[in-house]
């Protein structure tokens, strides 16, 4: 149903897009065949470097605010006043678009790596703390007092009763966090950087005036996000399958 949904998106969209530029017929809008060529052609060569720039950047990003969001996201949970201490915090820089850090980052860290990793970072780490902290605190109180009445320490809790909770707040978060990332992804790539489909993109576009090519990053983008954005199924149905079932009931 999802695929068959998105190739009907797909070709509504290829049509919008065929007739606007029959209608333009200016250099700044090819064709989409024009383009898909341009995008199989760039893939083998420097277009190509570029994606598994990106697509790097973006997964280091994801493991990090995994590793850090979720053991935070399940804290503020489960301890009152832990939530009660750090929820203020989280309320005054939730809201704050994480682009305008770009600067800051780069003024603190240099030029390298870690300012565009940071950026996307800071979006999926609130993202996932909310979505896991509103999770957890819903674990019913009986639950958690039956397992602790086994004999459950810190880390038993953790391994079977919170981060199982947790789980489909994750996937959801990481979902929703996606084309956000995606798009500070662009903006953070950039800044003094020569890797990366943002630069790609400005470069065929503002400067070699490229336009096939830059359609083709931006294509190259679109599908990066998708692709991380489908790829979590699979991932999702065989860590928390009870969620599907719930779904299909």
């Amino acid at each position: 149903m999802k695929s068959t949904s998105l190739f009907w998106a797909i070709s509504v969209c290829l049509t919008c897009w065929y007739l606007l530029a029959f209608a333009l017929r200016r250099a700044i809008l090819p064709f989409p065949h024009e383009v898909m060529l341009c995008f199989l052609y760039e893939l083998q060569g420097e277009l190509g470097i570029h994606v598994l720039w990106s697509l790097w950047r973006v997964l280091l990003s994801i493991a990090l605010a995994l590793i850090t969001a979720v053991p935070f996201g399940i804290a503020l949970g489960q301890l009152n006043r832990l939530r009660k201490l750090c929820e203020p915090f989280l309320y005054l820089l939730y809201p704050i678009p994480k682009v305008v850090f770009v600067p800051l980052l780069i003024l603190f860290f240099g030029i390298g790596e870690i300012p565009k990793v940071l950026t996307i970072y800071l979006v999926l780490f609130f993202q996932i703390a909310v979505l896991v902290r509103d999770r957890t605190s819903e674990i019913r109180p009986e639950l958690i007092l039956s397992v602790k009445s086994l004999g459950a320490g810190r880390r038993a809790m953790f391994r079977f009763v919170y981060l199982p909770a947790a789980l489909p707040a994750i996937f959801t978060a990481i979902r929703q966090s996606t084309g956000t990332a995606i798009a500070v992804l662009y903006l953070a790539e950039l800044f003094a950087t020569r890797y990366g489909l943002g630069y790609y993109i400005y470069l065929t576009g503002s400067t070699l005036l490229d336009y096939r090519a830059m359609y083709a990053g931006i294509m190259a983008m679109s599908l990066l996000g998708l692709g991380i954005y489908y790829a979590l199924d699979p991932i999702e149905r065989k860590v928390c399958p009870w969620n599907f079932l719930k779904l299909t009931e």
